[in-house]
């Protein structure tokens, strides 16, 4: 038994170490820039909202700040039933560039936050030669959009998205959003490192610019109207019609408050961590496997093998077992201080014992990916 464990894991740790050492050449985080002074009024940000009274305050306060390269704000509300509407009309007396709009009956076949988004960029300038879709929860800090226009322009990127700094509040977000993290770190690049292949493309729709133009050619969010991962499917149909996708670390110019504890993150997060809508099955339960044998199983191993030999049972596999399931749960230790900037200080002593969440997170993965969301943000779907 003690064999074949090490026949099923071993091979998938190699898939995930050679990850991990690409990312320690991972591209610095993207820094916050003066206004460029030739790009103004080439960028038109999106912000789609359904009952976002509570967080949108900071979003529109942030995009406020950004310089004259943006040419328009525009607040896409899907017919929200708290004060959002109000939020953005009093934001909209401070500033000339913001505009609300509500987007039609949502149809069957979309998902609430791509049709949100694609209603956006119709009602967009033709003249704005960048599109930014940000979402409500964000905290954008001045320099962002400069310095999105600095690094597409510098790399050469068509499409940028950002991994934010994170803000948790509550104890059970500390212990349990590290750990759902850490399973996109081990199936995918660093943020800072271009994917290799269109399939292997990470992004994130918190943050998505993409030049206009590429989303004309792409129709849109057309092709991601029935993704509850739209921000990864429409990056990935991009990056294969030969476009260059960029995923890079945000964390100096864009931070976001997420979810209101360990619960609701469990709940709303961890169902679209699968990425089942932008993957092939194929790919799907090879990620899985990667996950469970070195981020679910090490530590629960480790400490099995360890009681065996204990009471002694001792022997070369086991002895093998041990010390392999052993590194991969030091490797997983250390690898918090790599993530700890992506959180916002002060850092509570839970986050340094989230890896203890580990298999939780893997088994959240598991379920998510058996399942089709019925219920997103307070909409039911039957697609």
């Amino acid at each position: 038994m003690t064999l074949i464990l090490l026949l099923l894991t071993i091979p998938a740790a190699c898939i995930a170490l050679s990850r991990l050492f690409r990312g320690a050449r991972r591209s610095s985080p993207v820094a916050p820039q003066l206004p460029l002074g030739n790009q103004k009024g080439t960028v038109s940000a999106i912000v789609p909202t359904l009952n976002e009274e509570q967080r949108i305050r900071p979003c529109l306060e942030g995009l406020r700040e950004q310089s004259e390269e943006i040419r328009d704000i525009i607040v896409v509300d899907s017919r929200s039933e708290d004060g959002t509407q109000e939020r953005v009309k009093e934001a909209q007396t401070q500033d000339p560039r913001l505009c609300l709009i509500t987007d039609p009956p949502l149809p069957t076949d979309w998902v609430g936050r791509p049709w949100a988004l694609h209603n956006g960029f119709l009602h967009s300038s033709p003249q704005s030669e960048w599109i930014l879709g940000i979402d409500a929860d964000t905290q954008p800090k001045a320099g962002l959009v400069s310095g999105l226009l600095e690094v597409a322009r510098s790399r050469n990127y068509d499409v940028i998205s950002l991994s934010p700094q994170f803000i948790l509040e509550f104890p059970g977000e500390w212990w349990l959003q590290p750990a759902l993290l850490m399973t996109l770190i081990y199936r995918f690049e660093s943020s800072g490192v271009d994917a290799q292949t269109p399939e292997r493309v990470m992004a994130n729709g918190q943050c998505f610019f993409c030049r206009r133009s590429v989303l004309e050619e792409v129709s849109g969010y057309t092709e991601a109207k029935g993704s509850f991962c739209d921000d990864v499917t429409l990056a990935r149909t991009i990056a294969a019609r030969g476009f260059k996708v960029g995923f890079l670390d945000g964390r100096r110019v864009l931070s976001v408050r997420m979810y209101e504890g360990a619960r609701e993150t469990w709940r709303e997060w961890g169902r679209s961590l699968d990425l089942k809508d932008a993957s092939s099955v194929a790919q799907l339960w090879c990620d899985l496997w990667v996950l469970l044998s070195v981020q679910g199983l090490p530590l629960p191993l480790f400490l099995g093998f360890l009681a065996l030999w204990g009471m002694g049972y001792s022997s070369v596999p086991i002895a093998i077992a041990l010390g392999f399931n052993g590194s991969l749960v030091l490797i997983r230790w250390a690898l918090l201080f790599a993530i700890a900037p992506s959180y916002h200080p002060p850092i509570s002593w839970l986050f340094w014992l989230s890896p203890l969440a580990d298999p939780l997170a893997v088994l959240r993965i598991f379920l998510s990916a058996q399942n089709k969301p019925t219920q997103w943000r307070g909409r039911a779907y039957k697609l």
